[in-house]
């Protein structure tokens, strides 16, 4: 909410929110693709336009509390070679892309903060500010094992087949579970050990 009440900070953060998404989701399109799936690429998601991923409810939540999501990039795990593995990938592949970009802002921050903030003064701060903390937060966000973020993917493809009945039951109720858990704060019993971890992995 206190996003909501800066304008100005608001405004700094929807370049950084629509480069979060947009770029996580290339990223499954893209790894889906590396894989031999074409889907992604063929219904025009393989792509950085934010439009083509954006999200209502996801990119309320994230400009709300600082994690959300996108629309899914459509995946055909006919296509994999190696399901399990490719899964994996392609389930992860949105998360390193997060990360990823939080590392180069950091580093850029750290080599070219001081040009930067000549050249652009405390907006140019508020901006890499919110580069490093949107891209974190829905990379953290994305791991939380519960349908149909990313890390319900990644325990779909360590499950035995045994149990992936009960994976299923839970895909069909995935999304009020995960609005109930927002809703409750319950969630931050998961996200903040996971936003810890992956805070310790950017180069300081």
């Amino acid at each position: 909410m206190r996003l909501l009440s800066d304008p100005v900070r608001l405004l700094l953060t929807i370049p950084a929110l629509l480069w979060a998404l947009s770029f996580h989701e290339f990223c499954h399109g893209f790894a889906a693709k590396m894989v031999g799936d074409p889907t992604a690429e063929r219904d025009g998601r393989l792509t950085l336009n934010p439009f083509e991923h954006f999200d209502l409810v996801g990119t309320i939540m994230l400009l709300l509390v600082g994690f959300g999501w996108a629309k899914p990039v459509p995946i055909n795990t006919r296509y994999f070679k190696h399901p399990r593995r490719d899964l994996i990938i392609v389930s992860l592949a949105g998360v390193a892309g997060n990360l990823l970009t939080a590392i180069i802002t950091v580093l850029f921050f750290r080599f070219f903060g001081a040009q930067w903030y000549r050249i652009t003064g405390r907006a140019g701060l508020i901006f890499l500010f919110q580069m490093v903390n949107i891209n974190m937060g829905l990379a953290a966000f994305n791991l939380i094992p519960i349908p149909p973020l990313d890390g319900s993917r990644v325990l779909e493809a360590f499950l035995p087949d045994k149990y992936l009945h009960v994976y299923y039951w839970l895909e069909r109720y995935g999304m009020i579970v995960l609005l109930v858990l927002l809703m409750t704060g319950i969630i931050n019993i998961i996200f903040d050990p996971i936003i810890n971890l992956l805070w310790n992995l950017l180069p300081y």
